[in-house]
């Protein structure tokens, strides 16, 4: 950029040099069309030249790549939807009203998921509260989920991008891990897609005692973010 901007104001010189040598000769020889179209000619190839010089930085210029800390950062705020399972009887999801507080630690790698939500008149508000800390150089999130009267789960999810984000709250995230499902060994997979305030988690399971490589869905969390 440095060097594009000397260039105009070389060109810049140059031209005002050009002009000055024409107003010298029209005091001392009169009008000269030949050269007024000389000069015109240059001018025209300067600008032409200066526009190629400046054009490429603003033409090429990308926005800085989203990487799986920023886009984790972005989820800071108020959260409000529902928690869904799938019947599969009846083919249908029912869910539950839950709302979730994400707060970032600010060091670039926690972050602390609170959410709520009404499991009947039995039980009532049920809290479950999410640590999450992620590696970046292992590409892996360690999350340890607390919840009263249950023991603490604690994985770590191999985690990455599907496809390319647009920024940093338009994305598709999968994290994978390996730990059980009604008392049998299977590799769990969150899978969340953000867009803008809207974001969906869904979790699918697939069995390892078999040999059938089968993702079957488990549950979903949809969510609409109402507050900063």
């Amino acid at each position: 950029m440095r060097g594009a901007v000397a260039f105009v104001a070389f060109g810049v010189r140059h031209i005002a040099m050009a002009l000055y040598t024409k107003a010298m000769d029209f005091r001392h020889h009169g009008h000269q069309p030949h050269k007024d179209l000389h000069i015109m000619r240059r001018m025209s190839s300067f600008f032409i030249l200066a526009a190629a010089a400046v054009t490429p930085a603003a033409a090429f210029a990308q926005p800085a790549p989203v990487d799986i800390a920023a886009a984790r950062a972005a989820l800071t705020g108020t959260w409000s939807g529902k928690l869904e399972y799938l019947d599969y009887t009846a083919k249908k999801w029912f869910g539950l009203p839950v709302s979730t507080q994400i707060e970032d630690q600010g060091d670039g790698a926690t972050i602390i998921r609170k959410s709520d939500f009404d499991d009947g008149p039995k039980v009532g508000n049920v809290r479950i509260t999410t640590i999450e800390l992620l590696d970046p150089a292992a590409a892996t999130v360690t999350a340890g989920t607390y919840r009263k009267g249950r023991s603490v789960d604690i994985f770590t999810y191999a985690v990455r991008f599907d496809g390319t984000p647009a920024d940093a709250t338009h994305w598709t995230m999968v994290e994978e891990a390996l730990g059980k499902d009604d008392n049998r060994p299977a590799m769990l997979r969150l899978t969340t897609t953000r867009d803008g305030d809207s974001i969906e988690t869904l979790k699918q399971i697939d069995f390892q005692d078999d040999d059938k490589a089968e993702w079957i869905t488990r549950n979903r969390t949809r969510l609409s973010r109402i507050g900063g």
